[in-house]
């Protein structure tokens, strides 16, 4: 079925849809962290529950285990499985244009006026969104194919203000690896690299021993 067959919401709620996600069953895990930043090694556990909510322990360091909390809950957030009809039912959709890679531009109107999404071989590669106050643009160049859906392996984050455009902070680029904990596919490893003003952070989060709770 070629695109202009389909709709841009069946083309876009098909890639949504096409995500991996976790399961009502999913019982939650607990893993060891290793954050390495700035020459600094820190470590501790994480544990992150059926009803996804994340907990830190073992970590002393307020910044460090604030960092740690941000990438377990952005674990969690992205794993949640939600309708699509929940997620974008106010939103509408139209085609913009296909560039050289066959990704396709999808506008959003409604509620979510603004955003805009490309798709690439049933997967979202790109997302231009506003989330509290701040324009959030996300580049997927490869990914995971789970047999499940597919999850983000290599891809890139900028954010810009709204109003005047300008770049805030520094571009991140992102990878990330997983490994399959009994029928679940679990973030063991993310590094994260953002370059501000000629000066380059790295930051790596290792998850190790990851056991589901139950």
């Amino acid at each position: 079925m070629t695109v202009t067959q389909i709709s841009a919401q069946e083309l876009f709620q098909a890639a949504y849809e096409n995500r991996y996600t976790w399961d009502e069953n999913f019982p939650g895990y607990t893993a060891d962290i290793t954050y390495k930043y700035d020459c600094q090694v820190i470590t501790g556990q994480v544990r992150i529950d059926a009803s996804l909510k994340a907990e830190v322990l073992n970590v002393e360091d307020e910044a460090a285990k604030k960092a740690i909390h941000g990438q377990a809950w952005e674990i969690a957030v992205h794993r949640v499985r939600r309708p699509f009809a929940q997620t974008h039912g106010a939103n509408t959709f139209r085609y913009g244009s296909t560039d050289a890679t066959g990704a396709v531009e999808i506008f959003v109107g409604g509620k979510s006026e603004g955003d805009k999404y490309k798709v690439r071989n049933n997967e979202v590669c790109h997302v231009h969104r506003l989330i509290h106050g701040t324009f959030v643009t996300i580049d997927t160049f490869t990914s995971h194919d789970t047999g499940a859906g597919y999850l983000s392996h290599t891809y890139n984050s900028v954010y810009h203000d709204p109003e005047t455009g300008a770049q805030k902070g520094g571009k991140s680029d992102f990878t990330d690896e997983y490994e399959k904990v009994g029928n679940y596919y679990i973030l063991n490893r993310r590094e994260i690299r953002t370059e501000i003003a000629n000066s380059l952070s790295i930051q790596d989060f290792i998850f190790s021993n990851i056991e589901l709770l139950g």
